[in-house]
């Protein structure tokens, strides 16, 4: 079994995390613009701040890449690297390949350990475990869902993240989900938290950044 860790399972992590690791934000700013994304706007390395600076294209661009890694790291752990020859279940296997892929977006080898705040890679994460958990798409759509609703209605991006990854371990209660899936979205809840400490203060002080919702629908529909 020790065997089988190390040489199959371990990998499928390091992989994860490294996929997980990419800079897309960081990536896209220095190939299409030629700065570095963290010098400019909120100096995020997320989507948020990559529609802010670079526009609607390249924001999508990021956007849609930061969700594919997260959902391309767990799916990579559950069909290639799992194997049911350990004491691991593939749950667990799959809940550890998903931390630490959103740990890598959040705190990147290739930038010194500085990245984004992990919100569009751990819904990536999610989009995979509904693939592989029965029902578990459920908690994706209304995750979804509060998430643009909670932004339309209040401009906050950061609001709307926070809200939705800390309602997480009540929907894995609420559906019962396996207790390594509860785990993992309690610490995707701490995560979010850790990683939007600064937003949060600036939410209680109201002086946090506000999209003009209405203005914003305008630019996506163009």
């Amino acid at each position: 079994m020790h065997a089988i860790i190390i040489s199959k399972l371990l990998p499928g992590l390091l992989i994860s995390y490294l996929f997980g690791s990419i800079p897309t934000a960081y990536l896209f700013g220095k190939i299409a613009r030629g700065i570095d994304l963290r010098q400019h706007g909120s100096g995020n390395l997320g989507a948020t701040n990559a529609f802010r600076v670079l526009g609607k294209g390249i924001g999508t661009a990021v956007l849609s890449i930061d969700i594919f890694k997260g959902t391309a790291a767990v799916l990579a752990a559950s069909f290639f690297f799992y194997s049911h020859n350990t004491a691991i279940s593939r749950y667990l296997y799959v809940c550890l390949a998903a931390i630490t892929a959103v740990a890598g977006h959040n705190w990147t080898i290739f930038l010194g350990f500085k990245g984004g705040k992990g919100i569009a890679t751990s819904l990536g994460t999610l989009i995979a475990f509904s693939v592989i958990i029965p029902g578990f798409i459920k908690v994706v759509l209304i995750i979804i869902f509060m998430w643009l609703l909670t932004f339309l209605s209040t401009g906050f991006v950061s609001l709307a993240s926070v809200i939705c990854s800390i309602s997480l371990p009540g929907f894995a209660i609420i559906f019962n989900l396996p207790k390594e899936i509860t785990a993992f979205l309690l610490i995707l809840a701490i995560f979010s938290v850790i990683k939007h400490k600064s937003n949060i203060s600036r939410l209680l002080q109201k002086k946090e950044n506000r999209f003009n919702t209405r203005s914003f629908l305008k630019k996506l529909s163009k």
